[in-house]
């Protein structure tokens, strides 16, 4: 090979090298911090870029997009002189490649003392309670400090996320005794109220069932009632009739006696019989001890020796006359054709027809009222054989002074 070809290589290969020197290429979401003779000179772009051999230089390549950093637990001590855990992500990106080449040697470890020494001013001045259910705070006072202080470094925090809080591990054993007390508590407070629910649901159908069956009684006490009501008043009306007819046949029969005696006409000897026959009836019962026979028994045998026909024309009443054709003595005549008739009204207008209860006097029809005794007595006495001044001496003159 000739002296002319090696120098022509060298110098091929020199003018590579200085192109290649030349030449840089920044890729999308990047940027190169360029140096010339040691003083920052630009900021590249994406994309392609001509620098000046052997006087630039690319001092550093920085990352633009949004990154995360974990930062790995860190002790604090809360108010309540408890040491706790406290795991953070930091979401953060760089906006200046320059300030953040120059602002600070490493800006990840300074940011990561930089959280360290705020989260334990922020959680020192909370209990252990308030640091766990006050995440939503912590990340805020974080954010803003964080985002305050980095601002000269080119970079700009996005979001500060606090990944764990680990207790000490007696305060969880009495965290889980806690929670586990408190969720028996919720267990018995919800079994008391089902149970509660449940006597109440109870007692209700109890009293809606009592209620049901106190309306049941008193309707059938009602109709109980309204039965016997019913029944009563037929009775009542049944023996309102049975009564009238019974008065009815009373008074018939005290008519039809009273009228045989006006129309037979009794004489002494009869009055001294009947009399004779009642006297034994006077004698009956056992408590009677002693009979005293009254002062006119003497009267009735002398009554009863004239039925023999011991005085006057030797008759007596016994003695009857054949009639002519040898039949019966014959009698006055007597209707009885209205014996057996009743004076009530008719079915259909009876009260208990109509199912209602009426005055009992005021239904009744008029009876007759029966004529006393001592005025039937007086008629016999003024009437027929009565008048015989045995028969006035035997029962004395009439009540009303009549003779």
């Amino acid at each position: 090979m000739t002296p002319a070809l090696i120098a022509l290589i060298v110098v091929a290969l020199l003018v590579v090298f200085v192109i290649a020197k030349s030449v840089t290429i920044v890729p999308q979401a990047q940027a190169k911090v360029v140096e010339r003779l040691g003083r920052y000179s630009r900021t590249l772009s994406p994309g392609l870029s001509i620098l000046v051999p052997f006087i630039d230089r690319v001092r550093a390549t920085i990352d633009l997009r949004e990154q995360v950093i974990s930062f790995p637990p860190q002790p604090v001590i809360t108010a309540d002189n408890l040491q706790v855990g406290i795991d953070t992500v930091l979401y953060f990106q760089v906006t200046d490649p320059r300030l953040a080449v120059y602002g600070i040697a490493n800006y990840i470890t300074g940011m990561e003392q930089l959280t360290t020494t705020t989260l334990r001013n922020v959680v020192g001045g909370l209990n252990l309670e308030g640091a766990l259910t006050g995440r939503d705070g912590i990340n805020s006072q974080l954010r803003d400090v964080l985002d305050g202080t980095t601002g000269p470094w080119g970079l700009r925090v996005a979001r500060v996320e606090i990944k764990a809080i680990d207790p000490p591990a007696s305060i969880q054993d009495s965290m889980e005794k806690q929670m586990r007390a408190d969720r028996d508590k919720r267990a018995i407070i919800l079994t008391a109220e089902g149970a509660r629910q449940s006597a109440i649901t109870t007692a209700e159908g109890q009293k809606a069932a009592a209620i049901l069956s106190a309306e049941g009684k008193k309707q059938a006490a009602i109709l109980e009632a309204e039965a016997e009501r019913q029944s009563r008043i037929l009775k009542a009306e049944g023996e309102r009739a049975a009564l009238y007819l019974q008065a009815q046949g009373q008074a018939k029969s005290i008519e039809t006696v009273f009228q045989a005696i006006h129309d037979g006409k009794p004489d002494q000897g009869l009055l001294a019989y009947q009399y004779l026959q009642t006297l034994p009836q006077i004698a009956q019962g056992d408590a009677n001890k002693m009979w005293i026979v009254p002062s006119e028994f003497s009267k009735a045998l002398e009554g009863l020796s004239r039925l023999g026909g011991a005085d006057g024309d030797g008759r007596s009443w016994m003695d009857v006359e054949p009639s002519a054709n040898g039949g019966a003595r014959p009698t006055s005549d007597m209707d009885t054709s209205g014996w057996m008739e009743s004076q009530l009204p008719s079915a259909a207008e009876q009260p208990e027809a109509k199912i209602e209860l009426s005055s009992i006097t005021d239904t009744l029809p008029s009876v007759p009222t029966p004529p006393p005794l001592s005025q039937v007595t007086d008629d016999v006495r003024a009437s027929g054989p009565a008048a015989d001044p045995a028969v006035r001496q035997q029962f004395g003159p009439p009540a009303d002074g009549r003779q």
